[in-house]
């Protein structure tokens, strides 16, 4: 067991992200110091766990506290506290505000939105084909369709889109957005959400705001009102914003393995595969983030870990751990058994993970039934991509067809 001071702390994020290249730091460390001290931009030091059984640890052992952040200079790649809300508690807080909420997102309520998110599909398709050869796919498909099912689900106009898509950034910006952005859009977003609950006490619905609003006007100590614009404002955000940037980084993938995509269309019933194996390979994550504080001490890695003081769990370099999926670095997607960490792991696993697996799979199935000869309308290297942000993502991606 070893016990690394604090000054010998490594500068983290090991660099900036190269489009969805994960950076050779994070096979170096699994193999040489899979827990190692980091210092991020802003905040205390804290430890990076990159192997998968660790990360696993981390998100999974109630020993690790994200509770514990709040009040403290967590450590964060950007000047504000990301984890707030629901992000920032334990159990038994947390596990009272993800029942009322994991009610909307069980696997048979989210099957059942399918054929409607494949309809939504297919008409943003016809939309692309009846004006011209050639589309931006973020702009004309991957925004629209994520967007079109979560309105639905929470039961926000889809046609304010171009309003809480603006500020919805200020959820995942760590320098693309000024402070006072943030705090702008933010409050806008807060403020558009608390309209609309107010709008459900005039007129019910049986939407997500709907029951949310049910819930805290019938017992008023399962929900206060700022837990409930708070979620209903984090469900809006989280529920389009990375689905959003992961059908286009998917298509990406498979548009640059040429490969995997012929395979794909020769076979479309691998795509449910094909999608977890995306999950694993494609490092959403621009750095690891969301810190958990250890409550005692305790191990991890050969490390020792003092009571107080934070870990870092790195999702996308415990998706690459060969001691858990043989050839990591290559894309398989008969790949079979894939316990990826992409939606995290433990009681903050992201509860919207069947809605996104839904999303993302008829995304390819409908890209590659109906558009089988698309293709990049310029060079790969020409691609512009996003920056700024908690999240990788193309601002663009031109296909033809």
């Amino acid at each position: 067991m070893t016990d690394t001071q604090v000054g010998t702390a490594r500068p983290y994020p090991f660099g900036e992200p190269d489009r969805l290249n994960l950076h050779s730091a994070y096979a170096e460390l699994r193999r040489q110091e899979p827990v190692t001290r980091v210092q991020l931009p802003f905040g205390e030091p804290a430890w990076l766990a990159t192997r998968h059984a660790d990360v696993k640890v981390v998100l999974g052992d109630p020993r690790f506290s994200r509770a514990a952040s709040v009040g403290r200079d967590e450590p964060r790649t950007t000047h504000r506290q990301i984890g707030t809300g629901i992000l920032a508690m334990d159990p038994p807080d947390h596990s009272r505000l993800r029942r009322l909420i994991a009610k909307a997102f069980t696997a048979r309520r989210i099957e059942t939105l399918r054929p409607e998110a494949t309809a939504i599909a297919n008409d943003l398709i016809d939309q692309m084909v009846a004006a011209g050869q050639s589309a931006d796919l973020v702009e004309r498909f991957s925004t629209p369709l994520p967007i079109m099912v979560i309105c639905r689900l929470l039961g926000v106009p889809h046609t304010d889109q171009g309003l809480f898509r603006t500020w919805s950034e200020a959820i995942v910006s760590t320098t693309s957005l000024s402070p006072e952005q943030i705090q702008e859009y933010l409050a806008n977003l807060h403020g558009y959400m608390a309209g609309l609950i107010a709008q459900r006490r005039v007129t019910p619905t049986d939407d997500l705001i709907g029951a949310l609003v049910e819930v805290r006007d019938t017992d008023n100590d399962r929900l206060t009102e700022q837990e409930m614009v708070e979620l209903a404002a984090g469900l809006l955000a989280a529920g389009h914003e990375t689905t959003v940037t992961q059908i286009s980084n998917f298509m990406y993938v498979l548009l640059t393995h040429p490969d995997r995509l012929a395979q794909l269309r020769a076979d479309p019933e691998l795509i449910p595969d094909a999608v977890e194996e995306l999950l694993r390979y494609v490092p959403l994550g621009a750095a690891a983030a969301f810190a958990r504080y250890a409550t005692e001490d305790l191990e991890l890695g050969g490390v020792h870990i003092r009571a107080g003081e934070p870990v870092i769990a790195a999702l996308s370099s415990a998706n690459r751990d060969a001691e858990v999926f043989d050839d990591p670095d290559e894309l398989d997607f008969a790949r079979g058994a894939n316990p990826h960490v992409g939606f995290g792991h433990g009681v903050h696993h992201c509860v919207g993970a069947q809605l996104a697996r839904m999303e993302l799979q008829v995304a390819l199935r409908t890209l590659l039934d109906r558009l089988p000869e698309v293709h990049l309308a310029v060079d790969a290297e020409e691609l512009p991509w996003k920056s700024g942000l908690l999240v990788r993502g193309l601002r663009a991606l031109p296909v033809a067809w």
